[in-house]
């Protein structure tokens, strides 16, 4: 029974203490104000302003400066070619002259078939015949084949190493020898 009384006062005393930091439950958030000597009421502070920035609409429909016309094209790699003096692009190159090495005319292409792209994995020796077989894999499928057979429908198989594999297209072209992965 003691415990209920201490926990019923408890109670009181923090409702009592809510209430007179909060006021009353009628005035809830409402700011207290404390009487002047003179009998009259202070008015409460102005209510606090919002922290975002008033926009000035005339600043938004004034002239502003227009953007200088320039050559500059932003994809190429200019500035440092026009600050220096030397042609642009445009203009064309001298391509003789003492002290001058001609330039090509177009870049040169590779010559040849893509690389092939399979892996020489390993090799497999059957004891009866002496016959190697190598093993290939180009990250999805394994295919494997003899000295002469064709793999993947487009290679070749020339010649197997014991560390290596040498690969031709079929047609003969872009012969390529592939080390042993370990």
């Amino acid at each position: 029974m003691a415990v209920g009384v201490v926990v019923g006062l408890a109670l009181v005393a923090l409702i009592w203490l809510y209430q007179s930091n909060q006021g009353t439950p009628g005035e809830a958030g409402a700011p207290k104000v404390a009487p002047t000597g003179g009998g009259e009421a202070q008015t409460p502070p102005p209510a606090p302003t919002s922290s975002v920035p008033r926009v000035d609409l005339r600043r938004l429909d004034a002239p502003r400066r227009q953007p200088e016309k320039t050559r500059r094209n932003p994809f190429r790699f200019e500035g440092a070619r026009q600050a220096s003096g030397a042609p642009s692009p445009s203009s064309p190159l001298p391509t003789a002259g003492p002290g001058m090495i001609p330039r090509p005319s177009q870049p040169p292409t590779p010559i040849g078939p893509p690389p092939i792209p399979l892996k020489f994995i390993g090799i497999v020796e059957a004891a009866q015949r002496g016959a190697k077989v190598a093993v290939l894999s180009d990250g999805r499928d394994v295919f494997y084949g003899r000295e002469g057979d064709v793999v993947d429908g487009r290679y070749r198989i020339v010649r197997i190493g014991v560390e290596s594999i040498e690969l031709e297209y079929l047609d003969g072209r872009g012969r390529q020898t592939i080390r042993l992965n370990g």
